[in-house]
């Protein structure tokens, strides 16, 4: 399937060419312009769009954030933008691309096909603006985003050598549960803690993190694990399609096409656990957030009780008139037994 966005920029393909024969990344020329456009236009997003559109639909909540607390804010619009549209898509390509459906390994391995590159494309894009936003302020997001985004970017960089560019829109897939997080994160800054609307999202947060994340997620990354592994024992061979008899001249020509890119078929070992050691990164980070966000889930729905000196007390918070949060204690007096000596 052809690249179903705008065509290359000629003058931009040129300039980024010697960059991409430096990196090895041929595919790179033919969807830079995405890669560009995407990073620009979430920092677009990030600096002037969410500032704009949150201080008019919630001047008092995003009028009092802090400074650290409004750029986590506005990261976090960026983040629930981008999922939407990448999730959107990457499902329409794999929907689509019937090219997809009858690859083997080779071709997932060393295909490519221009929707894919432009999944890749702007994919790059946003991690490359995740990086930069994640090194510039690492004492916000922590070293634990910061090893995400450089995991992410490497994954998706290296499929424009092409390498498993076939990849490319299966594991954006993660982000399905994305939109569901950032939810989760702006209801607490709302003062809906513990809402029906931020308990009937966080279920759905924990599902689609688990069954995407986890379990497609998991299985996906055996599958390449598999293909790579086959590659690696099968160095410069190609698929014999001519053999069978059912294959037409159409079919010769496609695969061919597929495989305009893969060079002597041989894959260096550097790459393939750069490659593979990024995804197990990924992977690790998605079990260790899970944990992570079943206890936020509970905390937040699990009453807050105090016993001190036969006083129990519960806290709550209650939202007055004027949108501001005000602690409310219920207390309650217990009976006091004295053991009798």
């Amino acid at each position: 399937m052809l690249d179903p966005f705008l065509a290359p920029i000629p003058t931009l393909s040129a300039l980024t060419a010697p960059l991409a024969r430096f990196l090895h990344l041929s595919t790179l020329p033919l969807h830079i312009h995405e890669l560009l456009l995407a990073f620009t236009f979430y920092h677009l997003v990030n600096s002037y769009g969410s500032p704009y559109i949150s201080s008019r639909l919630f001047p008092r909540e995003y009028g009092s954030l802090s400074a650290k607390t409004r750029l986590n804010w506005d990261v976090h619009v960026v983040s629930f933008v981008q999922s939407c549209i990448i999730n959107f898509l990457a499902l329409w390509v794999m929907w689509r691309d019937e090219e997809r459906r009858n690859m083997d390994w080779r071709e997932r391995v060393y295909g490519y096909t221009g929707a894919d590159g432009m999944i890749q494309g702007f994919a790059a894009g946003y991690f490359l603006w995740d990086l930069c936003i994640s090194v510039m302020h690492v004492d916000v997001f922590g070293w634990g985003m910061l090893a995400h985004a450089v995991s992410a970017l490497v994954v998706f960089s290296l499929g424009f050598r092409p390498f498993v560019n076939f990849y490319a829109p299966t594991f954006i897939l993660y982000e399905l549960s994305s939109p569901f997080l950032n939810i989760h994160w702006f209801c607490d800054k709302l003062h809906l803690t513990g809402s029906r609307i931020q308990l009937y999202n966080g279920l759905v947060l924990l599902a689609t993190f688990f069954s995407c994340r986890l379990v497609w997620g998991t299985y996906q990354s055996v599958r390449v694990y598999q293909d790579v592994w086959a590659a690696i024992h099968s160095p410069g061979v190609l698929p014999i399609l001519a053999t069978n008899t059912t294959t037409t001249t159409a079919d010769l020509e496609s695969h061919a096409e597929i495989l305009r890119f893969q060079g002597d078929g041989v894959i260096p070992i550097w790459l393939a656990c750069t490659y593979l050691g990024s995804n197990i990164v990924l992977n690790t980070l998605n079990f260790y957030w899970f944990g992570k966000m079943i206890e936020a889930v509970k905390k937040r729905f699990r009453p807050v009780k105090r016993e001190k000196l036969g006083v129990k007390a519960e806290e709550g918070v209650k939202i007055g008139v004027n949108g501001s949060a005000h602690r409310v204690v219920d207390v309650q007096k217990t009976e006091v037994r004295r053991r009798k000596g």
